[in-house]
């Protein structure tokens, strides 16, 4: 039997993803824990997970470990990177020795056709957005992901206009997610939301009552971890991709940060 081609008359394709600041794998306790983290991403069966402050051999704080490497390894997934900081490596080291990284990493269990990194504008920290494309079965998906500057919302707005441009025609079906710094009504985020949607509230089926935090109850907020009171973590989705789900993990104090997971349904030949 001839399977149908791709088009809107076909099911739409499931992807589950994730969202996380890592918060470099050091949690709660103050301890850099590298398989807590990974024990915490594995349980969630993802087909993406994207992640916001990762380290590549950066230093003590995370052991200087390549923790995009080891994560993707451990997963058994495919790995996408995204440096915001890369420094050299300060005296005493070899010439082969790796640089210092800080970044953005997207791990995937669906091939990944596609994988580049686009530097924001700001005056501080640098940020950067990560956009990659996975291959679905029947279609493709664009993923970006990002970490937005922490103290002005005027530089936000500049950087979100930056990854709204990312996924103009025909790069428009996909995804941006990460730590906005914001929460998704704030002003700065206005372009974001011209052009796609909070999955949030589009989601058929939500639920945020990480552990015993049940006062925060379809609020969605994820962070601060211990007590979250903002929802600044967030997954908004353009035209053709739908979501049936979407809920806040307990994070087992694995960071800062509390991870989104997200159904979304992709429509097929897209």
């Amino acid at each position: 039997m001839t399977k149908p081609a791709p088009g809107p008359d076909q099911p739409s394709i499931p992807v589950r993803l994730v969202t996380f600041n890592t918060h470099h794998g050091v949690g709660s306790d103050h301890r850099h824990d590298l398989p807590r983290l990974a024990k915490l991403l594995a349980s969630v069966d993802a087909d993406v997970i994207c992640l916001q402050e990762v380290d590549r051999h950066f230093g003590d704080r995370s052991e200087d470990v390549d923790q995009a490497l080891l994560l993707s390894r451990a997963l058994e997934m495919q790995l996408a990177w995204g440096p915001a900081i890369g420094r050299p490596r300060v005296g005493g080291g070899a010439a082969a020795d790796p640089p210092r990284q800080y970044g953005n990493a997207l791990l995937s269990r669906l091939p990944i056709l596609i994988s580049d990194v686009h530097p924001l504008p700001g005056a501080g920290e640098p940020r950067i957005a990560l956009r990659t494309l996975v291959e679905l079965d029947g279609g493709a998906l664009w993923v970006t992901t990002t970490h937005l500057t922490t103290g002005s919302a005027e530089e936000r707005a500049a950087q979100v206009a930056a990854v709204a441009e990312l996924h103009s025609e025909p790069m428009e079906t996909g995804v941006v997610v990460g730590d906005f710094n914001a929460d998704p009504d704030a002003p700065e985020l206005g372009v974001l939301r011209e052009r796609f949607t909070d999955a949030w509230h589009l989601a058929r089926a939500r639920d945020d009552r990480a552990g015993w935090r049940f006062w925060s109850r379809d609020e969605g907020h994820t962070h601060p971890a211990g007590l979250p009171r903002r929802r600044i973590d967030q997954v908004w989705v353009s035209s053709g991709v739908a979501v049936a789900g979407v809920h806040v993990l307990d994070a087992a104090g694995a960071s800062d940060h509390l991870p989104v997971v997200v159904g979304l349904e992709v429509r097929s030949g897209v």
